[in-house]
């Protein structure tokens, strides 16, 4: 059985049917706070308790918060499409008007998301145009546990409903 060509846009428009949660990673370079947004994030193992995130590896952030071996995971509510846009974005002071306390680890945890995860990183692996960062949970917390996430599918954000 022959395969068909790879198409990259039957590809994008595939993995775009998968819903994902939204969140803004962050770090500090130095005194300086760095983040992005990001919605390749998942839980990965209880024992120990590892998460993952795939920055891109265009990304201007990463390597700014990479040497510090250490982040946190804002998981976004459905109210803080705005954050994630700002942290979407290139160059500029993204932490412009946010405020945010430094964590467990003592990288910024954002004000009003609706959960953070504070990691130290555990591995880095090559995952084509991106890196599969591991982190190793040190502190977390869940906010306002009635508030929805935010969320992504097919190419724009949208909201849990509770059927």
């Amino acid at each position: 059985m022959e395969l068909p060509e790879f198409n990259d846009r039957a590809f994008r428009d595939a993995m775009s049917r998968f819903c994902t949660g939204v969140v803004v990673v962050t770090g500090m370079d130095g005194e300086q706070p760095v983040g992005f947004t990001a919605q390749s994030f998942t839980s990965l193992s209880l024992d120990p308790p590892l998460v993952s995130v795939s920055p891109a590896k265009s990304s201007s952030s990463w390597p700014r918060i990479r040497p510090a071996g250490r982040f946190c995971i804002n998981i976004l509510g459905a109210d803080q499409r705005a954050l994630s846009d700002a942290f979407a974005r290139s160059g500029g002071d993204k932490f412009a008007g946010v405020r945010w306390a430094p964590g467990a680890t003592g990288a910024p945890v954002l004000e009003g998301v609706l959960a953070h995860v504070d990691c130290l990183l555990e591995a880095e692996h090559d995952a084509g145009d991106h890196s599969i960062v591991v982190g190793r949970v040190q502190a977390l917390a869940a906010e306002d546990l009635a508030r929805s996430p935010l969320l992504f599918f097919r190419g724009s954000y949208g909201q849990f409903i509770d059927l």
